[in-house]
C-alpha cells in the first residue's frame, strides 16, 4: 500500500509542478502582450515632488 501511495504521491507533484509552469508562462505572455509599456512615466519622481509640494509661490519684494 505504501508503494501505490508513494507512486501517487510521485505524480501529484509531477502534475502539480507542470501545471505551475504552464501558468507562470501564461502570466508572462500576458505580461508581455497588454503590459509592454513602462509603468512609471521618464520624470515621475520630479512630477510626484511638483504635485505633493506645488510650485512654490512667486516671491513679491515689499519696500
Amino acid at each position: 500500500m505504501s508503494l501505490e501511495t508513494n507512486k501517487f504521491d510521485k505524480r501529484l507533484v509531477k502534475e502539480i509542478i507542470i501545471i505551475l509552469v504552464i501558468k507562470f508562462a501564461l502570466l508572462m505572455l500576458i505580461k508581455n502582450i497588454w503590459f509592454d509599456s513602462p509603468t512609471f512615466p521618464k520624470n515621475f519622481d520630479n512630477q510626484v515632488a511638483e504635485r505633493i509640494a506645488g510650485s512654490p509661490p512667486p516671491i513679491k519684494e515689499t519696500r
